[in-house]
Protein backbone atom coordinates (compact mmCIF):
# COMPACT_ATOMS: atom_id res chain seq x y z
CA UNK A 1 0.00 0.00 0.00
CA UNK A 2 1.31 3.65 -0.65
CA UNK A 3 2.56 5.41 2.08
CA UNK A 4 0.28 8.75 2.44
CA UNK A 5 3.60 10.95 2.44
CA UNK A 6 4.93 9.93 -0.82
CA UNK A 7 2.21 8.35 -2.07
CA UNK A 8 1.74 6.18 -4.79
CA UNK A 9 5.27 5.39 -4.11
CA UNK A 10 6.14 3.32 -1.00
CA UNK A 11 9.70 3.01 0.86
CA UNK A 12 11.59 -0.35 0.33
CA UNK A 13 15.39 -1.99 1.33
CA UNK A 14 18.21 -2.71 -0.42
CA UNK A 15 21.26 -4.56 0.67
CA UNK A 16 24.63 -2.66 -0.04
CA UNK A 17 28.08 -3.61 1.88
CA UNK A 18 25.84 -5.89 3.61
CA UNK A 19 23.51 -3.39 4.99
CA UNK A 20 19.72 -3.28 4.65
CA UNK A 21 19.30 0.61 3.23
CA UNK A 22 15.70 2.14 3.49
CA UNK A 23 15.04 4.15 0.28
CA UNK A 24 12.26 5.23 -1.86
CA UNK A 25 12.26 6.04 -5.43
CA UNK A 26 10.18 7.47 -8.17
CA UNK A 27 10.02 7.23 -12.01
CA UNK A 28 10.80 9.97 -14.62
CA UNK A 29 13.35 11.18 -16.75
CA UNK A 30 16.46 13.10 -16.70
CA UNK A 31 19.63 13.36 -14.46
CA UNK A 32 17.94 11.22 -11.17
CA UNK A 33 17.99 13.60 -7.72
CA UNK A 34 19.47 11.87 -4.72
CA UNK A 35 19.05 12.25 -1.70
CA UNK A 36 20.25 11.70 1.78
CA UNK A 37 18.33 12.14 4.57
CA UNK A 38 19.20 14.43 8.09
CA UNK A 39 19.43 13.56 11.78
CA UNK A 40 17.95 13.19 13.54
CA UNK A 41 15.04 12.46 11.16
CA UNK A 42 14.81 10.32 8.16
CA UNK A 43 13.76 9.88 4.57
CA UNK A 44 10.19 11.75 6.05
CA UNK A 45 11.50 14.78 6.24
CA UNK A 46 11.25 15.48 3.12
CA UNK A 47 7.51 15.32 3.12
CA UNK A 48 7.12 19.00 2.42
CA UNK A 49 9.04 19.43 -0.58
CA UNK A 50 8.36 16.10 -1.65
CA UNK A 51 5.51 16.84 -4.28
CA UNK A 52 7.25 19.78 -5.80
CA UNK A 53 10.53 17.90 -6.39
CA UNK A 54 9.49 14.90 -7.85
CA UNK A 55 8.53 16.53 -11.05
CA UNK A 56 12.39 17.34 -11.71
CA UNK A 57 13.43 13.85 -12.43
CA UNK A 58 13.61 10.47 -11.04
CA UNK A 59 13.79 10.93 -7.43
CA UNK A 60 15.85 8.52 -5.17
CA UNK A 61 16.01 9.45 -1.37
CA UNK A 62 18.17 7.00 0.96
CA UNK A 63 18.69 6.97 4.49
CA UNK A 64 22.21 6.50 5.41
CA UNK A 65 23.80 4.00 7.07
CA UNK A 66 22.65 4.30 10.80
CA UNK A 67 20.63 6.72 10.63
CA UNK A 68 16.67 6.30 9.63
CA UNK A 69 15.58 3.02 9.12
CA UNK A 70 18.79 1.73 7.83
CA UNK A 71 21.26 -0.84 9.11
CA UNK A 72 24.46 0.73 9.96
CA UNK A 73 28.06 -0.15 10.83
CA UNK A 74 30.43 1.77 13.36
CA UNK A 75 33.30 1.70 10.38
CA UNK A 76 30.84 4.10 8.36
CA UNK A 77 30.01 6.44 10.94
CA UNK A 78 32.72 9.61 9.81
CA UNK A 79 31.88 11.85 6.71
CA UNK A 80 34.89 9.78 4.48
CA UNK A 81 33.71 6.59 5.23
CA UNK A 82 29.69 7.98 4.85
CA UNK A 83 31.17 9.74 1.44
CA UNK A 84 32.56 6.53 -0.24
CA UNK A 85 29.22 4.80 1.00
CA UNK A 86 27.54 6.76 -1.39
CA UNK A 87 29.34 6.34 -4.02
CA UNK A 88 28.97 3.09 -3.77
CA UNK A 89 25.05 3.02 -2.91
CA UNK A 90 24.93 4.49 -6.15
CA UNK A 91 27.01 2.44 -8.18
CA UNK A 92 24.27 -0.47 -6.59
CA UNK A 93 21.17 1.58 -8.19
CA UNK A 94 23.23 1.64 -11.57
CA UNK A 95 23.33 5.75 -11.13
CA UNK A 96 25.80 6.98 -13.42
CA UNK A 97 25.19 11.02 -12.43
CA UNK A 98 23.15 12.86 -10.15
CA UNK A 99 21.96 15.88 -8.80
CA UNK A 100 22.68 15.00 -5.09
CA UNK A 101 20.89 16.85 -2.20
CA UNK A 102 22.47 16.13 1.49
CA UNK A 103 20.98 17.92 4.28
CA UNK A 104 22.53 17.99 7.61
CA UNK A 105 24.91 14.98 8.06
CA UNK A 106 24.76 14.59 4.05
CA UNK A 107 27.05 17.78 4.23
CA UNK A 108 30.28 16.41 4.62
CA UNK A 109 29.83 13.02 3.24
CA UNK A 110 28.65 14.37 0.04
CA UNK A 111 31.68 16.55 -0.38
CA UNK A 112 33.85 13.84 0.50
CA UNK A 113 31.79 11.49 -2.12
CA UNK A 114 32.37 14.27 -4.86
CA UNK A 115 36.11 14.32 -4.34
CA UNK A 116 36.82 10.87 -4.73
CA UNK A 117 33.98 10.18 -7.17
CA UNK A 118 33.81 13.78 -9.15
CA UNK A 119 32.39 12.18 -12.31
CA UNK A 120 29.00 11.10 -10.59
CA UNK A 121 27.64 14.56 -9.88
CA UNK A 122 26.30 17.07 -11.54
CA UNK A 123 25.48 19.19 -8.94
CA UNK A 124 25.21 18.92 -5.14
CA UNK A 125 22.92 21.14 -2.59
CA UNK A 126 23.49 20.40 0.94
CA UNK A 127 23.50 22.48 4.18
CA UNK A 128 22.53 22.46 7.57
CA UNK A 129 25.89 20.00 8.39
CA UNK A 130 28.84 21.23 10.12
CA UNK A 131 31.62 22.23 8.27
CA UNK A 132 34.28 23.44 10.11
CA UNK A 133 34.68 22.45 14.10
CA UNK A 134 34.86 26.11 15.34
CA UNK A 135 31.97 27.15 13.51
CA UNK A 136 29.02 24.72 15.01
CA UNK A 137 27.12 25.91 17.46
CA UNK A 138 27.19 24.67 20.88
CA UNK A 139 24.89 22.14 21.50
CA UNK A 140 26.28 20.31 18.78
CA UNK A 141 29.63 21.13 20.05
CA UNK A 142 28.39 19.46 23.70
CA UNK A 143 27.42 16.04 21.66
CA UNK A 144 30.66 15.62 19.59
CA UNK A 145 33.20 16.62 23.08
CA UNK A 146 31.18 14.57 25.17
CA UNK A 147 32.61 11.64 27.22
CA UNK A 148 31.51 8.50 25.21
CA UNK A 149 28.30 7.31 26.81
CA UNK A 150 27.26 10.78 28.98
CA UNK A 151 25.05 11.57 25.95
CA UNK A 152 21.64 11.14 24.85
CA UNK A 153 18.93 8.96 26.75
CA UNK A 154 18.29 5.24 27.04
CA UNK A 155 15.26 5.61 24.57
CA UNK A 156 16.16 7.95 21.75
CA UNK A 157 12.85 8.16 20.24
CA UNK A 158 10.90 10.78 22.54
CA UNK A 159 13.99 12.47 23.04
CA UNK A 160 14.32 13.24 19.36
CA UNK A 161 10.12 13.87 19.28
CA UNK A 162 10.61 16.71 22.07
CA UNK A 163 13.80 18.11 20.06
CA UNK A 164 11.89 18.45 16.83
CA UNK A 165 8.45 19.51 18.45
CA UNK A 166 10.45 22.00 20.18
CA UNK A 167 12.65 23.40 17.40
CA UNK A 168 10.70 23.08 14.17
CA UNK A 169 8.29 25.80 13.17
CA UNK A 170 6.13 23.73 11.59
CA UNK A 171 5.30 20.70 13.47
CA UNK A 172 5.53 17.59 11.09
CA UNK A 173 2.85 15.43 9.90
CA UNK A 174 2.28 12.11 12.50
CA UNK A 175 3.22 10.12 9.91
CA UNK A 176 6.73 11.47 9.56
CA UNK A 177 7.03 12.12 13.52
CA UNK A 178 6.60 8.63 14.33
CA UNK A 179 9.01 7.68 11.90
CA UNK A 180 11.81 9.77 13.34
CA UNK A 181 10.62 8.53 16.60
CA UNK A 182 11.26 4.76 15.19
CA UNK A 183 14.95 5.71 13.70
CA UNK A 184 16.14 6.83 17.38
CA UNK A 185 14.20 4.14 19.33
CA UNK A 186 16.30 2.41 21.90
CA UNK A 187 20.47 3.57 21.55
CA UNK A 188 20.03 4.53 17.97
CA UNK A 189 20.46 7.89 18.66
CA UNK A 190 23.17 7.44 20.91
CA UNK A 191 25.05 5.38 17.78
CA UNK A 192 24.07 7.55 14.96
CA UNK A 193 25.72 10.45 17.02
CA UNK A 194 29.25 8.49 16.47
CA UNK A 195 29.05 10.14 13.10
CA UNK A 196 29.10 13.98 14.67
CA UNK A 197 31.61 12.85 17.37
CA UNK A 198 34.00 11.94 14.25
CA UNK A 199 33.85 15.38 13.06
CA UNK A 200 37.11 16.94 14.87
CA UNK A 201 39.10 14.65 12.42
CA UNK A 202 36.56 14.59 9.28
CA UNK A 203 36.32 17.93 9.02
CA UNK A 204 39.85 18.74 9.33
CA UNK A 205 40.62 16.67 6.36
CA UNK A 206 37.82 17.91 4.47
CA UNK A 207 38.59 21.18 5.05
CA UNK A 208 42.06 20.56 3.39
CA UNK A 209 40.34 18.84 0.30
CA UNK A 210 37.60 21.92 -0.88
CA UNK A 211 39.20 23.03 -2.91
CA UNK A 212 39.74 20.69 -5.23
CA UNK A 213 36.17 19.81 -5.24
CA UNK A 214 34.77 20.97 -8.63
CA UNK A 215 31.23 19.95 -8.72
CA UNK A 216 28.92 23.05 -8.47
CA UNK A 217 27.37 23.59 -4.77
CA UNK A 218 24.15 25.35 -3.51
CA UNK A 219 24.35 25.92 0.37
CA UNK A 220 21.23 26.67 1.83
CA UNK A 221 21.55 28.10 5.53
CA UNK A 222 19.14 28.74 8.04
CA UNK A 223 19.54 32.15 9.39
CA UNK A 224 18.47 31.53 12.72
CA UNK A 225 19.97 27.58 12.89
CA UNK A 226 21.89 27.93 16.53
CA UNK A 227 23.09 24.02 15.71
CA UNK A 228 24.66 24.65 12.88
CA UNK A 229 24.88 28.66 11.82
CA UNK A 230 25.06 29.89 8.59
CA UNK A 231 28.95 31.11 8.85
CA UNK A 232 29.44 26.83 7.89
CA UNK A 233 27.94 27.96 4.63
CA UNK A 234 29.83 31.15 4.24
CA UNK A 235 32.95 29.18 4.85
CA UNK A 236 32.02 26.50 2.31
CA UNK A 237 31.09 29.27 -0.79
CA UNK A 238 34.59 30.39 -0.14
CA UNK A 239 36.82 27.90 -0.41
CA UNK A 240 34.60 25.48 -2.81
CA UNK A 241 35.53 26.56 -6.23
CA UNK A 242 31.76 26.90 -7.66
CA UNK A 243 29.51 27.33 -4.60
CA UNK A 244 27.09 29.71 -3.18
CA UNK A 245 25.80 29.70 0.53
CA UNK A 246 21.66 30.85 0.29
CA UNK A 247 20.30 32.30 3.65
CA UNK A 248 17.16 31.45 4.22
CA UNK A 249 14.70 32.64 7.28
CA UNK A 250 15.03 29.22 9.00
CA UNK A 251 16.17 27.54 11.83
CA UNK A 252 18.27 23.92 11.37
CA UNK A 253 15.54 22.68 10.03
CA UNK A 254 15.02 24.39 6.72
CA UNK A 255 13.26 21.98 4.64
CA UNK A 256 10.64 21.88 7.62
CA UNK A 257 10.74 25.65 8.12
CA UNK A 258 10.42 26.73 4.54
CA UNK A 259 9.39 24.04 2.40
CA UNK A 260 8.67 26.09 -0.07
CA UNK A 261 11.47 28.08 -0.77
CA UNK A 262 13.99 25.30 -0.18
CA UNK A 263 11.88 22.96 -2.76
CA UNK A 264 12.26 26.55 -5.13
CA UNK A 265 16.05 26.86 -4.48
CA UNK A 266 16.51 23.35 -5.53
CA UNK A 267 14.19 23.52 -8.62
CA UNK A 268 16.09 26.59 -10.20
CA UNK A 269 19.73 25.14 -9.00
CA UNK A 270 18.96 21.76 -10.76
CA UNK A 271 16.98 23.72 -13.42
CA UNK A 272 19.86 25.26 -14.95
CA UNK A 273 21.57 27.37 -11.92
CA UNK A 274 24.19 25.07 -11.49
CA UNK A 275 25.96 25.88 -14.29
CA UNK A 276 26.96 29.20 -13.38
CA UNK A 277 27.04 29.24 -9.59
CA UNK A 278 27.96 32.73 -9.66
CA UNK A 279 25.20 34.51 -11.41
CA UNK A 280 23.02 32.36 -9.00
CA UNK A 281 20.75 34.69 -7.10
CA UNK A 282 22.02 34.01 -3.47
CA UNK A 283 18.42 34.95 -2.10
CA UNK A 284 18.68 36.12 1.50
CA UNK A 285 15.36 36.57 3.94
CA UNK A 286 16.78 39.18 6.65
Amino acid sequence: MADPIFSPAVPEFITVDGLRIRFIRTDGEGTPILLTAPWPQSIYAFHGIWSEITPLGPVIALDLPGFGRSEGRPDLMSPQAMGDFLVRFARALSLQRVHAVGPDVGTSALLFAAHSAPDLFESITIGSGGARMDLVGAGLRGVIEAAPGSFGEEDGGPQVVATITRNARHLPPKEAMEDFRASSAGRRWIEAAEYVRAYPRGLARLGELLPSIEAPVLVISGRDDPIVPPSNGDYLAEFLPAAVNVIVAAGHYVWEDAPEEYAALIRDWVQGGHRDPGRFPAKRKV
